[in-house]
């Protein structure tokens, strides 16, 4: 019998988000300099620096490398950033070694096809509402907001609640 997804949440230790369409909605847009321009939600950032504040491992293994992405997620405390990650298996896997931690422990959030090996690794595969079907056959958890509309909010405020770890005062400083 398979359990809910909300069974899931209490052994929860461990987020792993993908930025591109997860932390953001996916576009981009092309400045006359060519940088590339993404939009993340202030909401989610907020999510990830509480949740780190509590004691869990918030890391980031995307496929982009764009370096003001990093410095954003590392000025929220974010240490494990890879970038430029294509099979990201590799990077879960180092995660996985490095924190010595188990699958069910685990909760990662994509939202495109090459998500979903580690989406088959973890206890807890979460996606935007937005993602690919593919992606979407694969999640535990489909949340009700789009990627870059507070989706990583909406899935750390989940597993912070059922264990307790939402109500108290939290350090805004982002």
């Amino acid at each position: 019998m398979e359990i809910s997804y909300k069974q899931r949440l209490p052994k929860i230790s461990t987020f792993i988000f993908d930025v591109d369409g997860v932390l953001t909605n996916g576009m981009l847009t092309i400045m006359p300099s060519g940088e590339l321009v993404r939009h993340m939600n202030v909401k989610d950032g907020y999510a990830m620096k509480t949740a780190l504040n509590k004691g869990f491992k918030v890391c980031i293994i995307s496929g982009g490398t764009n370096q003001a992405v990093k410095s954003r997620l590392q000025a929220l405390g974010i240490q494990d950033v890879y970038l430029g990650a294509h099979n990201k298996i590799q990077q879960y896997s180092e995660i996985v070694e490095k924190y010595n931690l188990s699958p069910d422990e685990i909760l990662y959030m994509g939202d495109d096809i090459p998500d979903v090996p580690v989406m088959q690794e973890v206890g807890m595969p979460a996606c935007p509402n937005d993602a690919v079907p593919e992606v979407q056959k694969t999640a535990k958890y489909i949340s009700n907001l789009k990627g870059g509309e507070g989706c990583v909010r909406d899935v750390i405020e989940q597993v912070l609640k059922v264990q307790g770890k939402w109500d108290d005062y939290f350090d805004a400083t982002l």
